[in-house]
């Protein structure tokens, strides 16, 4: 019998909200993230440690500001130089791949997460995990919104308020709701 979490990892729907496992670890994430979000942030080592043991991937240089919030933390990568300001959410049931020197402006969030239209299927809690991407070079406004199975590719920059519901392609400035290239860099 194939698991939940097997199923998420497939790309299949799969039950988040009643399996025992997937519950346990989205628990152990928010207490790394409670812990994480009331340490001084003067506490700058601390802060890497938890970072570096929460996340599946991360280069030497980096800074998540308070708060941060995700879902698993494991499924999240980080390149060099990644900068990502206050209120920050990343929802990992997928991979969030980020290259290197990524800028986040605050209030931003990368949501794998993604429910059926069915609604018998999406009152049975299902949902999908589909995997986003952000290449090298990149900045991403303030309260910008990333969908399930983005790739935002490199160079690039992602005006303030837009909600990315497709790919963007290399050296695109991308504004709106949804978000579109308005023109290149």
């Amino acid at each position: 019998m194939i698991s939940e979490k097997e199923k998420c990892s497939l790309g299949e729907l799969y039950d988040a909200n009643n399996d025992a496992e997937l519950i346990a670890e989205r628990m152990r994430c928010k207490d790394i993230c409670h812990e994480y979000n009331h340490l001084r942030p003067s506490d700058t080592m601390r802060r890497e440690e938890i970072i570096t043991g929460l996340f599946g991937k991360t280069g030497r240089n980096f800074l998540i500001e308070q708060p941060f919030y995700c879902d698993y933390g494991y499924n999240i990568e980080i390149g060099e130089n990644f900068y990502a300001n206050v209120n920050c959410v990343i929802l990992d049931g997928a991979k969030v791949r980020f290259g290197d020197n990524v800028f986040i402006a605050p209030s931003c969030g990368f949501y794998t997460a993604g429910h059926p239209f069915d609604v018998e299927q999406r009152n049975q809690g299902l949902e999908y995990a589909r995997p986003i991407t952000v290449g090298n070079n990149v900045w991403i406004g303030a309260q910008v919104c990333v969908l399930p199975g983005v790739t935002i590719r490199d160079n690039c920059v992602i005006g303030a308020g837009s909600v990315v519901n497709k790919d963007i392609p290399s050296g695109s400035l991308a504004v709106g709701n949804p978000c579109r290239v308005i023109r290149k860099i």
